[in-house]
């Protein structure tokens, strides 16, 4: 029955008059579709009444189409491979392994691919596709439903926003070689106060920038700050190895970061706390391994550290 006008359709119907037009046979499409001659004949007419035009011309020895039918019959084919390809890929996808969109800020930062490492050990058939984004992006992609998992520090992060902090990551502060700092084995946090001291960008990463400020201003100076940003830890070096600024970095993206040298921070010693982050209520599988497999290794490689040891900011998360 039309709705507003606007014809009703069946697939099935669509189906049996491809057949039937295939045929230019009322028989032998109905043993085609496996049903008797008449159910096929009343679909037909149906579909007729429904459109308000004839498709076919039929007589007793001879069926035909109709201008109408020959223009429906284009449309009606592309109509059934569509639907056919909607099937199969709906069937593909039901029985593909199950598919992970996970977060990453920096490919240098080694938290996320040791967790993911992990996961697909204990889960060979996890499927993993990573989106780099910074944690203000990561949060709204999780609450769209477009990301699954992600990583930052949580402190920031809004109410439908779930989290598990799983590392205390030692910061320290990246130098070019030949810095006054470089005989040093730590950096007191104050003897930044001289130093331009570059930032991330504030729409990718503003809780680490709040961090940085907030650790500089604990220890009694407001930091000088790099008229500059970056994107990424690897612009970041180039341009601390270029001598033209520090870079406050955690110890876990300081691997391969060509001239470059990292100190630890002390007086206070700070830690960075890194969160697995997920949608709240999302329980499924998937999230749950990652989530497991971040304690796990936390535990195994001991990335939470007794907390009278943090910096005050450091349990924010």
């Amino acid at each position: 029955m039309s709705r507003a006008g606007v014809p009703v359709v069946e697939l099935r119907q669509l189906r049996y008059f491809v057949t039937v037009a295939d045929e230019l046979h009322f028989g032998r499409a109905a043993a085609q579709e496996h049903i008797v001659q008449s159910a096929l004949s009343q679909q037909i007419q149906r579909l007729e009444r429904e459109l308000g035009v004839r498709l076919l011309e039929r007589s007793t020895h001879h069926v035909a189409l109709t201008a109408a039918g020959a223009a429906f019959l284009v449309e009606a084919r592309q109509i059934l491979a569509h639907v056919d390809r909607a099937v199969a890929a709906a069937r593909t996808a039901g029985s593909a392994p199950p598919a992970l969109r996970v977060g990453i800020i920096d490919a240098s930062y080694d938290s996320m691919p040791q967790i993911l490492q992990e996961a697909q050990a204990h889960h060979p058939g996890l499927v993993v596709h990573q989106i780099e984004a910074g944690v203000p992006e990561q949060y709204q992609l999780l609450a769209d439903g477009r990301l699954d998992v992600g990583i930052g520090r949580a402190a920031l992060a809004p109410p439908e926003i779930a989290s598990q902090v799983f590392r205390h990551d030692p910061l320290g502060v990246l130098i070019p070689r030949g810095h006054r700092f470089a005989d040093l084995d730590a950096v007191p946090v104050a003897d930044l106060a001289r130093e331009p001291l570059l930032l991330a960008e504030e729409v990718r990463a503003p809780e680490f920038n709040q961090f940085t400020v907030e650790l500089c201003r604990a220890a009694g100076f407001t930091p000088t700050v790099y008229a500059g940003t970056v994107e990424s830890i690897r612009a970041a070096a180039d341009l601390v190895a270029q001598g033209r600024c520090l870079y406050c970095v955690p110890s876990s993206c300081i691997n391969a970061l060509p001239g470059t040298l990292w100190r630890p921070l002390t007086e206070p010693a700070s830690y960075y706390p890194w969160s697995v982050l997920w949608r709240a209520g999302d329980d499924s599988d998937q999230v749950a391994a990652i989530v497991d497999c971040a304690r796990a290794i936390s535990a195994r490689l001991g990335w939470l550290i007794a907390p009278d040891r943090l910096a005050p900011d450091s349990t924010a998360d």
